[in-house]
This record gives structure tokens, sequence and C-alpha cells, in this order.
């Protein structure tokens, strides 16, 4: 799908020429170790590259040089992948050929932006600038005080630090809003420079260019220098034979539906050979409107205003999220659990089984209509099969039983169920 190179030892370019899009697109992937500490750091310093550059000292000059360039596309984002944090650089432009003037060298003209910004921040004495890093500092504690006001993603917050505290589960791709305040100007430029010389770093341009010219002047365009991969030891996955103590916890704040999470722990994880089986479990318990969630708590026996499953394949677990009424928690709960037994017993139709196929399949297929959603895909698959294909994953999943099904579901192992709710409701402690 991608072509590779290897720039330098720890950094590589990934090109890919295609006439599907009228858009040329590059990113730039730093990643390295999660802790509480960089995830904050690094986020804030998203903020502050995105503000501006030494060529473009305010947000204001570099947003019309953006619109100069036919209104082109640069922002950075943060993330998380299992032990590790991802700093991305996204910028896209669109491709010459489809203006009225074809000479004026858009791409171009963006990456001498994006890598200037990058290489030639806005610096005062060597150091960012105190008061955007102070405004950008606010952003990032404001982005993650929301959380608090969005019930559902509280719940699933809370229950996470429940049973993976200070693990990279429970930990937050912005960091927490102590280490935010922690940062400095000066700690910052620390962070910078450990990103550009420590980082593993992938470098994706995609669109109807000449990716041979560019990766032949890719060394200039990106002189980094070469590193080697930093990793954390992957969490300890569940132990043979160890059944861990199932939690049940009621905590209360002023809000007014329920929120009743489920967490099962499995021992197939994203790089497991049985991961596209709990890709399909997943999808047949909770995954889809048509899934035994949706159809049996929501839609039977209307005990859930929503009723779903998550696979966080990077952890090895399985979340139930359901948004109830308190009271209806017991019920609710031995509800889930017998959809749960249900797989396990083999209650699985062909029919569900053919429209989760097809759901997964049209949901990874559709991903390939960006430009972005195909360096995102690939981004996360490569990890799995550099010469990745939708097509590849599509065939694992069609060769999926219902016996497949079955053994995916005897391996989930409940760790807890955790409700909050409003503080009027019933009190069952």
């Amino acid at each position: 799908m991608f072509h590779k190179t290897e720039l330098q030892s720890g950094v590589n370019l990934y090109t890919r020429q295609t006439a599907q899009f009228k858009t040329v697109s590059v990113a730039i992937k730093f990643t390295a170790p999660l802790t509480e500490e960089s995830a904050a750091a690094r986020t804030v310093l998203a903020n502050v590259l995105e503000d501006s550059s030494a060529q473009y000292p305010t947000r204001t000059k570099l947003r019309q040089a953006l619109e100069e360039l036919y209104g082109a596309v640069y922002y950075t984002d943060t993330s998380k992948r299992g032990n590790e944090h991802i700093f991305t650089i996204y910028a896209e432009s669109v491709n010459e050929e489809y203006l009225r003037n074809p000479d004026v060298p858009v791409f171009e003209q963006l990456l001498t932006l994006v890598t200037e910004s990058l290489f030639k921040p806005n610096l005062n004495d060597g150091v960012f600038d105190g008061a955007i890093v102070e405004r950008e500092k606010q952003t990032v504690i404001d982005r993650i005080g929301s959380v608090y006001n969005d019930k559902t993603r509280y719940a699933n917050k809370r229950m996470l630090e429940l049973i993976r505290s200070g693990q990279p589960a429970s930990l937050s791709a912005s960091g927490t809003e102590k280490a935010v305040s922690a940062i400095t100007k000066e700690s910052l430029k620390t962070t910078y420079d450990q990103m550009l010389n420590e980082d593993t770093i992938d470098i994706y341009i995609l669109g109807d260019v000449d990716t041979k010219q560019l990766t032949e002047r890719a060394q200039t365009l990106f002189p980094f220098t070469q590193r080697t991969r930093k990793s954390m030891p992957a969490e300890a996955g569940k132990q043979d034979g160890y059944v861990p103590t199932v939690k049940h916890i009621r905590e209360k704040q002023d809000m007014k539906q329920g929120k009743l999470n489920m967490a099962f722990s499995t021992p197939v994880g994203f790089k497991h050979p049985d991961y596209p089986k709990m890709q399909m479990m997943n999808g047949v318990l909770g995954g889809f409107a048509h899934s035994k969630l949706f159809i049996n708590v929501r839609e039977k026996e209307s005990l859930a205003y929503y009723c779903s499953s998550s696979y966080a394949s990077h952890y090895g677990l399985l979340y139930v999220m359901s948004g109830i009424d308190a009271e209806q928690e017991e019920k609710t709960a031995a509800l889930i659990d017998q959809q749960i037994e249900a797989l396990r017993d083999g209650d699985i139709s062909d029919l569900e089984i053919r429209q989760t196929l097809a759901l997964l399949s049209n949901s990874i297929r559709s991903s390939f209509d960006s430009a972005k959603g195909q360096i995102e895909i690939y981004d996360q698959y490569k990890l799995l099969d550099e010469n990745f294909t939708a097509d590849k994953l599509i065939e694992e999943w069609e060769r999926v039983t219902k016996e497949d099904i079955q053994q995916m579901a005897a391996v989930l192992t409940k760790e807890i169920t955790y409700l909050l709710s409003g503080r009027e409701a019933m009190d069952h402690e």
C-alpha cells in the first residue's frame, strides 16, 4: 500500500502515489513511551507548534499563509496506542494540477511551511514564548476538564482508573491537569528537543505526486538523526488460572441518566493471532445496531438508552457501555451477562455473522475514502504487516466461524461492574 524507505535508523518515509484524491497529504508521526508527564508536555507542544513559527510569529499570519496556499490544511494532534504516545503533524493541499495556474508549486510551499514550523519554531531567547505556552496550557487543561461534563466519557475513564490505575490504559493522551500546570517554557523546549532527537519517526506522503523525487529529497527535507526506538514493557497479561476478584463499584454525581459500564479482560490483544476473531466477536456482541446488546438490552427489554461494546485490543480489554435508569442496574447487568453467555453457548446466527462481517468490511473500506484515513489505518496495521491491505484483513474476518466466536467469548473475564448515577437515584448500598 505504502512504499517504505528508511531515511535513518528509527526514521522511516512511507510514500503512496495515487490519483484517488485531488489533494496531496503529508503526516509526520513522532512516537515515544507514554507517561502522564510526557503526554501533557507533548500535547501542549502540539498546540504551540500549530499556533505560530519563526516565519509566521502569530496565529493570524500562519493562517493567512495557509489561505494563500488555496486553503491548505495544517494542524497537530496527539494520541496514544498501547504503551506509546503519538504526536502527529498533518498537512494537506490541493494538487496544483486542478488549479487554473498549475505552475504554482502549492504542495512544495506547504512542505516548506511544515518543515519550517517544525525545525524553526517561534522562540524567544532560545525558548518558547511564555505567553503562548501559558495560553495553550490553559487550552489543554480545559480539554482535560471537559471529560467531567461528558458523563459517558467520564464513566469509562473512571472505570479504567479503577482497574488499570497508573497504567497506559487509563492514561489520557493529553496528560493530567497537574502535569500540564507544571510545564514551563524551558521544560517545553526540552520536550521539543527530545522529540526531534529521540522519538521514532514515521513520515507519510500520499497523493498524485512524484514520490521517487520526494524520496530522493527526503534527507534534505527531514534532516533527522538516527535514533533507537524506545519502548515500555507491555502490560502483563492475565496469568493462566488466575481469576481476579470482580469489582462492583457505584459512584454518584449530579446527573440524571445512569452510566452502567463493565470491563472484561482478554488474553487476545492486537498482535495475537486471534485478533480478527475477537473483532468479530465484539461486533456480534455489541459493536453494531444488529448486535445482541443493542437488540436485546435496548430494543426488546428497553432497559438502556444505549448499550454497546468496544474492544480495546492494545490493552486486552473489552468494554460494555450503557445508559440506564439507575434503578434498573441489576436487571440490566444480568441481561448483559446473558448476552455473553449466549455467545459462549453458541447462540449465534449465520445472519449475525454475515451482518457483522459486512459492517466491519464497510467500516475499514470507508476509511480508505480519505487520505488521512489511509494514513491512519496503515500506520496502525503496519505493526502487524507492512504489506497490509483492507482485503487481507477482510479475508481473515471471512474465515471466522461460529465456534471461533464462542471461543473468544469464553476467554473474557469480567473485572468490574461500574455504575455512575445521580445522587437522587435509589441507594443500593
